[in-house]
């Protein structure tokens, strides 16, 4: 993983978007606050993140997953 603005946000907006546990959720207040300064494509999916960008997702996916207690930590 490299350091790129683009792909940092649209990998954690997907992250955040399929991983969120409701709208009272520190995810989803996290999702709509980036909306403030990102407006993703419509066409924006995970297929769409270039190498790095899906690199970023699967690590924030882990992340949050850790966080929210669904899968142990290493």
């Amino acid at each position: 993983m490299y350091w790129n603005r683009f792909d940092i946000v649209e990998a954690w907006y997907l992250a955040l978007g399929h991983c969120h546990t409701g709208q009272r959720s520190w995810g989803y207040a996290r999702l709509c606050k980036m909306g403030e300064y990102f407006d993703p494509s419509p066409l924006l999916c995970l297929d769409s993140l270039s190498d790095n960008g899906a690199a970023i997702y699967w690590a924030a996916r882990r992340k949050l997953l850790v966080a929210q207690g669904w899968v142990d930590h290493d």
